[in-house]
């Protein structure tokens, strides 16, 4: 395909991370960026060496020299956002939280079809080294049979507070926003759960300020899942088998952050190493992406349409058990 032109929607911290590591992907190029305010274009397109910079996000989504589009606005507007793309013709990466709900995620995934266009989250875990590495340990059962994980994610946001923090409207609150982390690992590591308990803490909104979540399986294994705005956490997860032990350390779902595997042995500790890149980790989904959209699929393999759908359906239930609403509709 030769070069893969990049356009981003929205030019917020995150999107500046995922511009600065497409420099570091072979055959990518950052052809154009939008934003509501096009003065933050602009910039935007300045620091990181866009070609054009756009006021509006249509203008984004029908421009000739943009072959996919990162979508890295709030997650109150992937929907929105990732149709509006999709409806013209163009591939989306549209960052984690997939959607609001279930029923905007099926939306999303049925209008790719339909439109025969690739269509994949942005969980960029998913892609790490550290991830990757770990996932093949359970699989090949050096820990035994998976019988406990242990997450938590949390922190005390900064002052002043962003808005979509604790906003129900742009569906604030810890679950969407950190917790999905913990419920990702979970699902990775044990699969679908038989039983699912929640509660949280309700912000000043209404919604959570802080979620604790138990996941049951029949095997009898029990994953506990924790998020907060109230405190800042360790930020681990410790992954238990009949076998060993994994943990993670700080910031678990970063590249940056270390594996200690414990085998069944008393008092016995291993510092497994792992790959790590310069940049900030978000070119290992990149280079994913286009090695899709140049094998001309529209799913990925890695993160499928599937995947996104369980996780999108068990955050629904997560919050429906903790009585967590963004709007009336939402579950």
């Amino acid at each position: 395909m030769g070069k893969i032109r990049w356009g981003i929607l929205g030019c917020g911290k995150i999107a500046a991370k995922f511009a600065e590591d497409l420099k570091l992907v072979d055959g990518a190029e950052l052809s154009a960026v939008a934003s509501r305010n096009g003065e933050n274009a602009r910039k935007f397109a300045k620091s990181h060496g866009a070609v054009h910079a756009l006021d509006n996000y249509l203008d984004l989504a029908q421009h000739s020299d943009v072959d996919v589009i990162y979508i890295a606005s709030p997650h109150s507007h992937h929907h929105e956002h990732t149709l509006l793309c999709l409806n013209q013709g163009k591939a989306v990466l549209c960052e984690k939280a997939f959607a609001i709900n279930g029923h905007q995620a099926r939306e999303m995934v049925d209008t790719a079809i339909a439109k025969n266009c690739f269509l994949m989250e942005a969980f960029w875990t998913k892609f790490l080294p550290h991830y990757q590495l770990v996932m093949a340990k359970i699989h090949k059962g050096e820990l035994g049979e998976i019988k406990s994980l242990f997450v938590n994610f949390g922190f005390r946001p900064t002052e002043p507070l962003a808005d979509r923090i604790f906003n129900p409207e742009l569906g604030g609150g810890s679950m969407l926003d950190i917790g999905i982390y913990n419920v990702f690992l979970a699902l990775s590591v044990l699969g679908k759960p038989d039983g699912i308990e929640a509660t949280m803490t309700p912000a000043h909104t209404g919604i959570d300020e802080q979620c604790a979540v138990t996941f049951t399986y029949q095997n009898g294994a029990i994953a506990q899942l924790f998020s907060s705005f109230s405190s800042n956490l360790s930020t681990e997860a410790d992954i238990s088998g009949t076998s060993g032990r994994i943990r993670l350390g700080t910031r678990f779902y970063e590249p940056a952050t270390t594996i200690e595997f414990y085998p069944g042995h008393i008092g016995t500790r291993q510092i497994i190493p792992h790959d790590r890149e310069a940049g900030w980790g978000y070119q290992y989904q990149i280079r994913h992406v286009q090695d899709c959209l140049e094998k001309g699929l529209i799913e990925s393999p890695v993160m499928s349409h599937a995947d996104s759908l369980q996780l999108m359906d068990t955050l629904d239930a997560i919050r429906k058990k903790a009585g967590i609403h963004y709007r009336v509709d939402d579950y």
